[in-house]
C-alpha cells in the first residue's frame, strides 16, 4: 500500500469526487445484575478477578446457563430499533485465541441471531434519514487486558476476567451512512434509544458501549462498494468522527496515488491521531463457527415477545413530537428536554404541576439546567423539585413577581431547597409597584425618548421592548410586566 499523508494530499475537490460508505458495529453491555451464562456479578470497578467462577473462567466440566433477563433486554432493544424478533435463534461458538478469552472461544450468535431487519431515523443537516439495522444478536464479553509500564521500560500485561461473560448486544447497521457526521448522529441516536429503554447505561468510559466502524470509499455515483477497512478502539464519539475522517482521506490518497486499499482491521491511535494496522481482515470461516452444544436454541413465543413489548417506554422521537403538540414548546425545546428520559420526565412533571409548557421549558433551559451543569448535578439530584419549579413559574406568569425577581428566587431555591412562595413572602419580593407609579415611570421614559416614540408610531414594533425594559429598570424590577405592557400601549397609542 502506498504511504500517504492525509494532511497534505487530499484537497476538498478530491473529497467531493468520492463518496464514503460507512457501517457501524456497536456493542452495548446489557444492564443485568449477573452475567449471561453464570451468576457472577456484572458490577463495574470491583477488584480484579473478584467476580469470577468456574463457568466464566472456562474451567473444564462447567456448563453455561442462559440468563433470561439478558434475552428480555435484547428483545426490548430489538423492538425499540424496529427489528423483527426471531421466533428461533441459536448460540454458536466463535473460535479465536486471545489472552482474555479463557475458553479459547466466545459464545455468540451467528447464523440465527435474535433479531434482524430493523432501522432508526437520524436527524442530520436539518433532514431525516433512515439507517438500516442488519441484526441484533447476543454474546458474552471477553475479559480485559491491563498494560502496565514500569520505570525499567519493561511492559507487563495483566488480565482481569471480571468482564468475562458480561452480556452484550451487538447491533450491526447497514452500510447506509455517507459521512462521519451521519455516523456520529447514528451513534448518538442509538445510544439515546438504548438509554431510554434502560437496557444499557452506555458508559463509553467504562466500556459498556463500544463501536467498530467499517469504512470504504467509491467514486461519487458509483454503485459498487470499495474495499472496506474495519476500525476498532473507538471509545468516544469524538474518536469515531476523527477516525472516520482520517480513514476516508487515507483511502482517497491511496487510490489517487495509484495504490489499492488493503482489507484489514486497524486501530485508532488517539495519541498520534491516526489509524494503525492491526491484522488482515478475518472472514467468518476463520472463526470456525459451529452451534454451541451446551445451550438449547432460544425460543421467543409471541406471548413472551408481546409481554416485553408492553414494557417498551415512549421513545425519544415520539416524545419530542408529543411535547411540541401537547405543551406548545418549539422543536428545539423538545430536543433539549428529551435528551434523557429523566430530563423529559422532570419537564412533564413541571407541566402537570400547573406550569405552562413553554414557560416551564424556558425556565428549565435558561436557569435550572445551567445551575445543575455548574454544580455537576444530574436532573435527578436537582435541589428544585418539579412541583417547586412549577410554583415559581406560576408566580411569574401570574404577575405576582417579575421575571427578574424570579431569577433571584430560583437561585435561593437551588441553594436552600425552599419553595418560591416561602422565599417571596419572607423577603418581601412580591410585585409592589402601584398602577399610578407604573404610569408615571412610563410617561417619563416616553418623554425622554422622542426618537423612539416616532419610530414606534412609524410601525417599528421592535422599539417597544426598549420602552418595556426602561420602565422595568425605573421600577427596579418590582412592577408587573403585563401592567407595564398595557400602560405603554395605552400611552403610545
Amino acid at each position: 500500500m502506498t504511504k500517504f499523508a492525509t494532511e497534505s494530499a487530499v484537497t476538498p475537490e478530491l473529497l467531493a469526487k468520492y463518496e464514503p460508505v460507512i457501517g457501524l458495529e456497536v456493542h452495548a453491555q446489557l444492564l443485568t445484575k449477573t452475567k449471561i451464562f453464570c451468576g457472577c456479578s456484572t458490577r463495574f470497578g470491583d477488584a480484579p478477578n473478584s467476580n469470577v467462577c468456574p463457568v466464566c473462567l472456562g474451567l473444564p466440566g462447567t456448563l453455561p446457563v442462559l440468563n433470561k433477563r439478558a434475552v428480555e433486554m435484547g428483545i426490548l432493544a430489538s423492538l425499540a430499533l424496529n427489528c423483527t424478533v426471531q421466533e428461533h435463534s441459536r448460540f454458536a461458538r466463535k473460535n479465536y485465541f486471545y489472552p482474555d478469552l479463557p475458553k479459547g472461544y466466545q459464545i455468540s450468535q451467528y447464523e440465527l441471531p435474535l433479531a434482524t431487519g430493523g432501522w432508526l431515523e437520524i436527524e442530520h443537516d436539518g433532514k431525516s434519514k433512515r439507517i438500516g439495522i442488519t441484526r441484533l444478536h447476543l454474546e458474552e464479553d471477553a475479559g480485559k487486558s491491563l498494560h502496565d509500564g514500569f520505570p525499567d521500560s519493561e511492559e507487563k500485561t495483566y488480565v482481569d476476567f471480571n468482564r468475562c461473560g458480561t452480556p452484550l448486544s451487538e447491533i450491526v447497521s447497514e452500510p447506509d451512512m455517507r459521512s462521519p457526521d451521519e455516523a456520529y448522529a447514528y451513534l448518538t441516536t442509538l445510544r439515546q434509544i438504548l438509554l431510554y429503554t434502560g437496557v444499557s447505561d452506555c458508559n463509553m468510559e467504562e466500556g459498556s458501549l463500544r463501536c467498530d466502524a467499517n469504512v470504504s470509499v467509491r467514486l461519487s455515483g458509483a454503485k459498487e462498494f470499495g474495499t472496506k477497512v474495519e476500525v476498532k478502539n473507538l471509545n468516544s464519539f469524538r474518536h469515531l468522527a476523527k477516525a472516520l475522517e482520517y480513514e476516508i482521506e487515507r483511502h482517497i490518497g491511496v487510490i489517487e496515488s495509484g495504490g489499492r486499499v488493503t482489507q484489514e482491521t486497524r486501530l485508532w491511535n488517539q495519541a498520534a491521531s491516526r489509524t494503525d494496522p492491526m491484522r488482515s481482515k478475518e472472514k467468518a470461516h476463520d472463526y470456525r463457527y459451529f452451534p454451541e452444544p451446551d445451550l438449547l436454541p432460544v425460543h421467543v413465543s409471541n406471548a413472551w415477545r408481546e409481554e416485553v413489548r408492553a414494557s417498551l417506554p415512549e421513545l425519544p422521537a415520539a416524545k419530542r413530537a408529543r411535547f411540541v403538540s401537547a405543551f406548545g414548546v418549539t422543536t428545539y425545546d423538545a430536543e433539549v428536554l428529551t435528551d434523557t428520559r429523566a430530563l423529559a420526565d422532570y419537564f412533564e412533571s413541571v407541566a402537570k404541576a400547573g406550569a405552562p409548557g413553554k414557560a416551564a421549558a424556558n425556565w428549565m433551559q435558561t436557569e435550572l439546567l445551567r445551575r445543575l451543569n455548574d454544580s455537576g448535578k444530574e436532573i435527578n439530584a436537582s435541589p428544585v423539585s418539579p412541583a417547586a419549579l412549577a410554583g415559581l413559574v406560576s408566580l411569574v406568569e401570574s404577575g405576582k413577581i417579575t421575571g427578574a425577581v424570579g431569577k433571584k428566587v430560583i437561585a435561593t431555591m437551588f441553594e436552600t431547597g425552599r419553595s418560591a412562595a416561602d422565599i417571596v413572602a419572607a423577603e418581601g419580593l412580591g410585585a409592589q409597584v402601584s398602577g399610578d407609579a407604573i404610569e408615571q415611570a412610563a410617561r417619563d421614559v416616553i418623554a425622554k425618548n422622542p426618537d423612539n416614540v416616532a419610530k414606534f408610531k412609524a410601525g417599528n414594533e421592535g422599539v417597544f421592548k426598549f420602552f418595556v425594559g426602561q420602565v422595568m429598570k425605573a421600577t427596579k424590577g418590582q412592577a408587573n410586566p403585563q401592567a407595564i405592557n398595557d400602560t405603554l400601549r395605552k400611552l403610545l397609542s
